[in-house]
């Protein structure tokens, strides 16, 4: 059913794709199956939208680091299915769109870089997707990195931003359409096969893989061919203006440049590293503070400009006294928040989620986002051991026992696990194991 999928998106349909791309589908649809796995860098900026403390509040469809959007393109793209897995090596326009439409409406993001490393896709839904990019660039300073790969569908795409800037051993262009038509007859005469088509409607079976081309249906597919080639000329001539005009484009070939020679045909912009990409796009915070940083409000001393001692009506006796009510206080409602996470249905008895429910606490996500978050985002455990639901009750229990009670939830889970959640409850949530 897969390879079936598979086949329905490539074959006889125009393709924006490198052709060596095109020929390692061939050989999977022949019966060799490969998967190309997303390269994404997930080491800068955090999907977080946090408040003026620093609390994280709500999770974003893109990583952001100083006011900048990292929006990553990889792997073979295709128009629907925003919710392809990371494992299939697919990345869909629908859902490249929806970070891009976003980002354009985020407060939080000044900046953002559209971080490629594909060889292209369908040709549906690539002018569109390039349409987005240009939206946004005249909005927010929008830079394209060709971090690996921005070829045909990807290079439409990338032709809409403010500017294309690509890594020293960065391939782009591929400007052009390719159509893959594959022809099984002679191999199903071998096999004694047969096939009988049965249709209404002369063209409806045009392009079959049971006979060869004829002359009509090739002229046929030849036009298609054709018409997304303008678009995707066009497309790049509206990105990239007097850079790169349509014209210009058409006359690549459907050639590759790598680095600087990207850069002398007009494919680039200049050869630069992601990072400082990064760097450059989070200067323009105001004041240069990254806008990703914990931002906390001022203290007393800070106000007046005296030390809190000092103040006056307030003695440090007092102010150590308050401070040690508002600490157990604070203790107590933390333990009841971890204890109440701990035992949500869907939480209790998975290792996995428990200690991702902890770490979102940590980030200072309320408990119902924190609970809703690790349900939906963290896959449930198969094989682990289950662990026994704790039984808790935040209107009978008492801080001590719910801090036990929370310890005891993570009773049966593996060592590694056990002692992430031990320690996340006690150095952040003031719980003891004692």
């Amino acid at each position: 059913m897969f390879l079936a999928q598979i086949a329905d998106r490539v074959l006889n349909r125009p393709l924006l794709i490198t052709p060596d791309k095109a020929q390692v589908i061939l050989s999977v649809l022949a019966g060799r199956i490969g998967v190309d796995g997303p390269d994404a860098s997930r080491f800068e900026g955090e999907p977080f939208a946090r408040d003026a403390d620093g609390r994280a509040v709500a999770v974003k469809p893109y990583r952001v680091a100083g006011g900048v959007a990292i929006i990553s393109i990889t792997g073979s793209l295709v128009n629907r299915g925003a919710w392809i897995g990371a494992s299939s090596g697919l990345t869909s326009y629908e859902g490249v769109q929806h970070q891009l439409k976003t980002a354009l409406a985020d407060p939080d993001v000044h900046s953002v870089i559209v971080d490629l490393s594909t060889p292209g896709g369908e040709a549906i839904g690539a002018m569109e997707t390039a349409a987005h990019v240009r939206t946004l660039a005249k909005a927010k300073r929008t830079v394209a990195l060709v971090n690996g790969m921005a070829c045909s569908a990807g290079y439409a795409i990338a032709s809409g931003a403010s500017e294309i800037v690509t890594t020293e051993t960065g391939v782009s262009g591929s400007i052009g359409v390719v159509l893959l038509h594959a022809d099984f007859s002679r191999n199903l005469d071998e096999e004694g096969i047969t096939p009988t088509l049965i249709f209404a409607g002369a063209h409806k079976v045009d392009g079959n893989p049971f006979e060869p081309l004829s002359d009509s249906v090739r002229q046929d597919l030849q036009a298609e061919v054709n018409a997304f080639y303008d678009s995707f000329t066009s497309t790049v001539g509206k990105g990239r203006g007097q850079r790169l005009t349509a014209s210009e484009a058409r006359a690549t070939e459907a050639r590759t440049f790598i680095g600087a020679k990207a850069v002398a045909a007009g494919l680039a912009d200049r050869v630069g590293l992601f990072e400082d990409v990064l760097s450059e796009l989070s200067k323009r915070t105001p004041g240069g503070r990254s806008q990703n940083s914990p931002r906390r409000s001022p203290s007393m001393s800070e106000n007046s400009g005296a030390p809190v001692a000092e103040t006056p009506g307030i003695s440090q006796a007092e102010l150590e006294r308050a401070k040690a009510d508002a600490k157990a206080e604070g203790r107590s409602e933390a333990l009841a928040t971890v204890a109440s996470v701990l035992s949500a249905e869907g939480i209790a008895g998975q290792p996995s989620r428990m200690t991702a429910a902890l770490e979102c606490l940590a980030e200072g996500m309320s408990a119902e986002k924190a609970t809703a978050f690790a349900t939906k985002h963290v896959a449930e455990a198969t094989a682990a051991r289950a662990m026994p639901e704790a039984s808790l009750d935040r209107r009978s229990e008492k801080p001590d026992s719910l801090a036990a009670a929370a310890m005891n939830a993570a009773n049966g889970a593996s060592e590694p696990q056990k002692s992430k959640l031990l320690t996340l409850a006690e150095q952040r949530y003031g719980a003891s194991a004692n």
